[in-house]
């Protein structure tokens, strides 16, 4: 089974998304980021190694918020996280093209929007993924 960890990182109600690089796959989509868990990792320390590589960045993982399961059957655990400095993002340019921040409207509305990121942004928008750091974990 493959698993991946993505990143909701939500910063004066925008999203930090990124732009994959185009030798990669689905290469070109805009999306949240993240990647693949390795074998015997956590999803915290995934998500953790991942933001680090695509952003050079520095995060901290809050609670998982959701779990998906792609069309390409990855499953998907979706963490909300928080930078741990104000340091600016340098992508990799062999994974990410961009990064930049969307409110969930101008995301949900991206031509380039992957599926998996749609399938996310529908299910806050019904309800039924919180947000706030308030709410309980997902399990």
């Amino acid at each position: 089974m493959r698993r991946g960890a993505v990143a909701v990182i939500l910063e004066d109600q925008r999203f930090l998304v990124i732009r994959r690089a185009p030798a990669i796959s689905a290469g070109g989509k805009v999306c949240f980021p993240g990647g693949g868990i390795e074998a015997g990792e956590t999803e915290e320390a995934a998500l953790v190694r991942e933001l680090q590589e695509e952003l050079s960045a520095a995060v901290r993982p809050l609670r998982r918020i959701w779990r998906s399961v792609t069309p390409w059957n990855v499953h998907l655990a979706w963490w909300l996280a928080e930078r741990c400095d104000e340091r600016p993002f340098v992508p990799h340019p062999d994974e990410v093209s961009e990064c930049f921040w969307l409110t969930a409207d101008e995301l949900a509305a991206h031509p380039d929007l992957l599926y998996s990121n749609g399938e996310f942004l529908q299910a806050v928008a019904r309800g039924d993924i919180h947000l706030g750091a308030e709410a309980p974990n997902f399990a």
